[in-house]
C-alpha cells in the first residue's frame, strides 16, 4: 500500500495534465461541431457550396464562438480561443456576447494577452484578419490617451 501511495503522491503529473487539457479541447471542439450540426461530407454539393460562399466563413465563426463557450463553461483557459477567434476576425463585442461579459470587462481579461500573441514584436501588424477595435476599447470615450 505504501508504495501504491509513495507513487501517487510523488508521480510528475506534468505531462499527464498536458494531455487532460488537450483531450478537453479536442472534446470541445467535437462538441460544438455536433451542437452545430456537424459539417458537410468534404467533398459533397453542401461542402462545395459551402466553401465558395459565405457560409463556410460564417459556420466556422460561429462553432469557434461555440467551442469558446464550451471552453469557458468547462472551465478550461480560453485564451487560445479568444486569439482564434481574434483571427477570425471576430470582434471584442462579439467575443464578450459569448463570454456573457461587456466588451470592455472582455478587453481587459484577455486583450493585453492576445495582443502580445498577436503582435509580438509591438510593430501594431496583427496579421489576418484581426478586427481593428482595439483602440476603440483602450480610449472607450474617443479622447486622446
Amino acid at each position: 500500500m505504501d508504495s501504491f501511495l509513495e507513487t501517487a503522491l510523488a508521480a510528475d503529473v506534468t505531462a499527464a495534465a498536458v494531455a487532460s487539457a488537450d483531450a478537453a479541447v479536442n472534446e470541445a471542439s467535437r462538441q460544438a461541431d455536433l451542437l452545430m450540426g456537424g459539417r458537410p461530407v468534404p467533398g459533397s454539393p453542401e461542402w462545395t457550396a459551402e466553401q465558395e460562399g459565405a457560409a463556410g466563413r460564417q459556420r466556422e465563426v460561429a462553432t469557434q464562438l461555440l467551442h469558446f463557450r464550451i471552453v469557458l463553461a468547462a472551465g478550461l483557459d480560453p485564451l487560445p480561443s479568444v486569439v482564434g477567434l481574434r483571427r477570425w476576425g471576430v470582434t471584442w463585442e462579439l467575443v464578450a456576447r459569448a463570454a456573457g461579459v461587456t466588451k470592455q470587462a472582455a478587453h481587459e481579461r484577455w486583450g493585453r494577452r492576445v495582443l502580445e500573441i498577436l503582435d509580438r514584436y509591438g510593430t501594431g501588424e496583427l496579421g489576418g484578419p484581426v478586427a481593428d477595435d482595439e483602440a476603440d476599447l483602450r480610449n472607450p470615450k474617443g479622447g486622446s490617451q
